[in-house]
């Protein structure tokens, strides 16, 4: 009689309400994104832009993801070193591709648009191509900063060595088409998804070149991320553009779509950056 009043109690414990609700909670994970210096957002910025995309992919792995904004690109990847970040979304495309090499983080995801640097110069001025750019004064993104090594490296490919060039770096993208309209310097590169360049081509200005694409706002999840909830993710993201609430979301990220086939890309891009 005890053996089956034991069984009977274990049975209990067992498939009792208590232990679901404890197997039906929603794991926390911790979503990182970072702008970089194009971004120019604060944290409560960021968790507003970010949150209902987290909240789509916190839906559709049963997990309560919340954004976590990061500033500084060393703490970017610092975490991403220590392993604090299960999930990361970053506009310097560098940091990511990082996480898919050293840091055993897997690809989920790339936004459309792709990412390019961009050329400008004076509606009046003289060069024509980039091959006239040879001898003239630069002004380019703080000297680590992402943009200015995609500049690097397509002017590279171009014939253009920078380092054997006048560069000013500034902090700021923003001082750059000042520079050039005001003839501080005759070349600048910017980001093809920053501001500057936004405010630049609604004006008389002139792009000398634009760069070849390469992938943009990349989304990597950590090892502890499982292949099975990557794979829902990706179907969540592919999914946003057809509906009205995920298109006004993509808008407000100031994106078209997400693509989740584009790893093979990212893990070629710090080879051609050359770090």
């Amino acid at each position: 009689m005890r053996l089956i009043l034991y069984f009977c109690f274990a049975l209990f414990v067992v498939f009792s309400p208590a232990t679901h609700a404890e197997s039906g909670a929603k794991k926390q994970l911790v979503f990182a994104v970072s702008e970089g210096t194009s971004g120019g957002i604060d944290a409560e910025t960021a968790r507003t832009k970010y949150q209902p995309l987290a909240d789509i992919l916190g839906r559709a792995i049963n997990a309560d993801i919340k954004v976590a904004f990061v500033r500084e690109f060393s703490t970017l990847e610092k975490g991403m070193k220590d392993d604090l970040y299960d999930l990361v979304v970053a506009r310097p495309s560098d940091y990511p591709a990082r996480g898919l090499r050293d840091y055993r983080y897997n690809f989920v995801a790339t936004a459309k648009p792709d990412g390019q640097c961009i050329l400008i110069v004076h509606k009046d001025s003289s060069i024509k191509t980039v091959s006239d750019l040879k001898g003239k004064s630069f002004v380019l993104p703080e000297t680590k900063a992402y943009m200015t090594r995609f500049c690097r490296a397509e002017l590279r490919d171009q014939g253009v060595v920078v380092e054997n060039e006048r560069v000013t770096y500034v902090r700021e993208q923003g001082a750059i088409p000042f520079a050039i309209e005001n003839r501080i310097s005759d070349v600048g590169g910017i980001a093809s998804y920053s501001g500057a360049y936004a405010k630049w081509i609604k004006g008389e200005h002139r792009v000398l070149h634009q760069s070849r694409s390469q992938p943009y706002m990349p989304l990597v999840a950590s090892h502890r991320v499982s292949a099975e909830q990557i794979g829902k993710m990706q179907r969540a993201l592919n999914e946003m553009g057809s509906t009205d609430s995920g298109s006004q979301i993509l808008k407000r990220l100031g994106i078209t779509s997400f693509v989740t086939t584009d790893e093979g890309r990212l893990r070629k891009l710090l080879e051609w950056l050359g770090v």
